[in-house]
């Protein structure tokens, strides 16, 4: 039996399956990764501090400037599309096969292809409040904003990302709910991640069903663990899975 077909099984014999998601699944979107060659952290910019600098919560509070530059610079996709493993992975949420999907993403496109149940590690750039007042506003609102720091239209507070940035700690019901999901899980099917950045990594140790699977293009920490490894596009192995 070839690794498409034993996942297909897997997946088959399961209606508990969650499945655990990085850089990677979005890679596919055209939004680049961090630790890759061709990822944030490997390709020269113009900016004399590192992306890890920059995205901390430090470099925000003292140079929100700079770290707005740099966030809609680099971290925005507006353009970006769902692919085929985000879909594939809808599809099988309307089957009742995925309860649920962790990302460490922040670009909201599980649920622009149309995932109902999604825990985002790391918040979404589709996420913005205001630091004074609490007031709630979309990505459309900070990308198109006259300020190069976005100020809140109804007090005129600085506008922050609902996203973890470096230094913050994750979110304590997303990471509680995670814990919850992946403890429950029969199959838990890892993508797109290398699981070498903690806490979201540690998660994975809280898995004790019956089939851990990655699909992921380098080694990871998990795969002396893993009863199914697949080296290949997650799109394209996803997308085989529900066909």
């Amino acid at each position: 039996m070839d690794k498409i077909d034993e996942l297909k099984k897997i997946v088959n014999d399961s209606s508990n399956i969650v499945f655990f998601g990085g850089a990677g699944v979005s890679t596919e979107s055209n939004i680049p990764d961090f630790r890759s060659e061709t990822g944030l952290y490997k390709t020269k910019n113009n900016y004399s501090y590192q992306p890890e600098v920059m995205l901390s919560h430090t470099f925000f509070k003292n140079h929100p400037e700079d770290f707005f530059e740099f966030y809609k610079a680099k971290m925005i996709f507006k353009d970006a599309k769902p692919n085929a493993a985000h879909y594939a992975l809808a599809e099988l949420e309307k089957r009742g096969k995925v309860k649920t999907v962790i990302t460490q993403n922040i670009d909201g496109l599980h649920q622009a292809a149309g995932s109902k149940n999604v825990l985002e590690l790391h918040g979404s750039v589709h996420r913005n409040y205001c630091l004074s007042c609490g007031k709630h506003f979309d990505l459309d609102y900070v990308v198109n904003s006259n300020s190069s720091i976005p100020k809140c239209d109804e007090c005129g507070g600085m506008i922050r990302p609902d996203v973890v940035l470096y230094e913050e700690g994750l979110d304590n019901e997303v990471i509680n709910k995670t814990v919850q999901y992946i403890r429950q899980a029969d199959v838990l099917i890892v993508g797109g991640t290398s699981l070498v950045v903690y806490p979201a990594a540690g998660l994975i140790r809280y898995f004790s069903g019956s089939k851990l699977v990655l699909i992921n293009k380098s080694t990871t920490p998990y795969d002396k663990d893993a009863d199914l490894i697949i080296d290949d596009s997650i799109g394209k192995v996803l997308k085989s899975v529900i066909e």
